[in-house]
């Protein structure tokens, strides 16, 4: 695939999300299709199968697990016989797991990035946090993945902590099925795996969605490279094993993740609150530090663009709204529901390498991560899926 053009620094490192061919969105589509569920789109060609267990683990790439491959030898042996998927773009997990829940890219469910603007309002929304009173199906009322499963006559199963039940990321991108709360994963586990086997017992048609986030946590904390993001690498690959091992017959796994992550050293950071520069016609500032969304004031929308464009030209990809969505970066540009598009910033920034655009006052948490993930570099794009069992024959 031809990364984004322009020039200045080599961009070969650049991955446009596989919309429609291989990217995260198309995964739960095609595991209905491997349910049985007629019209269900498969462009990943998976095998058909009575249970299915999606086990997504937050931020881990593909290129992270081949690099710890000594840390996770099950991992790795799997990611040699299997395919990448590419998360889509931003590459963060409001945004992953919107097009996870709805099968939908970023353009189309409108979960467009970490924090985005509330049209017509000068209110940003944390799509995490849900920290505005916006109703979540009024955000996104397309039917989730998991409603049309069960209009299809399969038992829909969440399995992660209690606390994202009612939480507003599931209302709007994961409702539908069951929810069963566990904090740990061994119970995370054992929980998915007594609902499998009671489907099993049943010979009935499941779905079950178990997610862990210690390893995303541990990344932006201490980075990729740390003791405690290597120990969570081996917790999940151990993890992996257990559940092949005692997968209940006619059951498939498939593990996979919402993105990659990458360091961002000290000396790699742009402070826009330092940068009168960067403030200049800028209203609010949006996104995360490795891809913005930046809101222009009227009429101000072309100089920003190029002032960020010329500033950054050699730590980004910049471009306006409009060529971001005609570039396919939220999807392909048919896909984008033009109501949803002024949730884009009306200037678009995708960092390159290992930069990022910080806030260090108005996002002071952020800006002290180390590890970070949102931009089109490969590491926080190519995203693994892992089929074992039943339906594995399919990712040969």
């Amino acid at each position: 695939m031809n990364p984004p053009g322009g020039s200045g620094p080599d961009r070969s490192d650049l991955v446009l999300p596989a919309y429609g061919r291989g990217a995260l969105s198309d995964l739960l589509p095609a595991v209905l299709a491997a349910l049985g569920v007629p019209g269900a789109p498969n462009p990943l060609g998976l095998a058909p199968t009575r249970r299915a267990c999606v086990f997504l683990v937050d931020g881990m790439g593909a290129r992270l697990i081949e690099r710890n491959a000594e840390l996770a030898p099950y991992l790795a042996k799997a990611l040699r016989a299997n395919r990448d998927l590419t998360a889509g773009f931003p590459s963060t997990t409001a945004a992953s797991i919107g097009s996870l829940g709805t099968g939908l890219p970023s353009g189309a469910s409108g979960m467009l990035g970490y924090r985005v603007l509330v049209p017509g309002t000068s209110r940003m929304i944390n799509l995490l946090r849900w920290d505005v009173p916006v109703d979540p199906l009024e955000w996104q009322p397309h039917e989730t993945v998991f409603e049309r499963a069960e209009r299809e006559g399969i038992e829909v199963t969440q399995v992660t902590a209690a606390r994202f039940q009612d939480s507003g990321l599931t209302r709007s991108v994961l409702r539908g099925g069951a929810f069963t709360g566990a904090e740990s994963l061994p119970n995370r586990v054992a929980g998915a795996l007594e609902t499998l086997k009671d489907a099993a017992d049943r010979d009935a048609r499941a779905l079950v969605y178990l997610y862990y986030a210690d390893l995303d946590t541990a990344g932006h904390l201490n980075g990729v490279d740390s003791e405690s993001w290597r120990g969570q690498l081996a917790v999940v690959d151990a993890t992996v094993r257990e559940l092949v091992d005692r997968l209940p017959a006619g059951t498939t796994l498939y593990v996979t993740a919402d993105h990659g992550m990458v360091d961002v050293p000290a000396d790699r950071r742009v402070d826009v609150d330092e940068d009168p520069e960067l403030q200049v016609g800028v209203r609010l500032l949006g996104g995360e530090g490795r891809a913005r969304h930046v809101y222009a004031k009227p009429g101000a929308a072309r100089d920003v663009l190029q002032i960020w464009r010329e500033a950054l030209e050699d730590v980004a990809v910049v471009r306006s709204r409009d060529e971001a969505i005609y570039e396919g970066w939220f999807g392909p540009p048919e896909a984008v529901d033009e109501r949803l598009a002024p949730r884009i910033g009306d200037v678009v920034a995708a960092l390159l390498a290992d930069w990022a655009v910080v806030a260090t006052r108005r996002e002071k948490l952020e800006s002290r991560l180390l590890g970070m993930h949102g931009s089109l570099s490969a590491a926080e794009q190519e995203i693994p899926l892992l089929v074992f069992g039943a339906g594995a024959v399919a990712a040969g």
